[in-house]
């Protein structure tokens, strides 16, 4: 299975300032060294704040992924991840709204309705074709 865009955008931000709250409520603030695709974050130079409102300085920190409430990235526009290579549409899709992705398939002929498809009555409406028939209400 391949990561969702979120991880991808996460991997970007890796060496830039990074803001991490913890599902306890405590804030991290430093330069992200890594990032896993379970979201694990390693950290250096990091201000801590904790929830009473002290803060202290730490050299390393290393979160684990299910313990993070959010994460604050830097702009990222000019990552390579949103560089267009000249093509329409991007990768898979990606730039299109899922209408045009929909009458694309439409125009292909997939998905719901359309002609056929598994028997049915054929394409020639009836003339040849498996099964004797297309759809029947009983």
């Amino acid at each position: 299975m391949s990561i969702g865009v979120p991880i991808k955008v996460l991997h970007e931000a890796e060496g830039h300032i990074v803001t991490c709250e913890t599902t306890t409520g405590e804030v991290y603030r430093g330069k992200l060294v890594e990032a896993e695709d379970n979201m694990n974050c390693q950290m250096v130079e990091v201000t801590v704040t904790y929830r009473d409102g002290r803060a202290a300085k730490l050299e390393n920190v290393y979160i684990r992924g299910s313990k993070i409430r959010f994460l604050i990235l830097p702009e990222l526009k000019n990552a390579p991840m949103f560089k267009r290579q000249g093509n329409k549409g991007g990768q898979g899709g990606a730039g299109r709204g899922k209408s045009a992705i929909l009458r694309a398939q439409a125009a292909r002929g997939r998905g719901r309705g359309g002609r056929g498809g598994r028997g049915g009555m054929g394409w020639q409406g009836g003339q040849g074709g498996s099964g004797g028939g297309g759809r029947r209400d009983y």
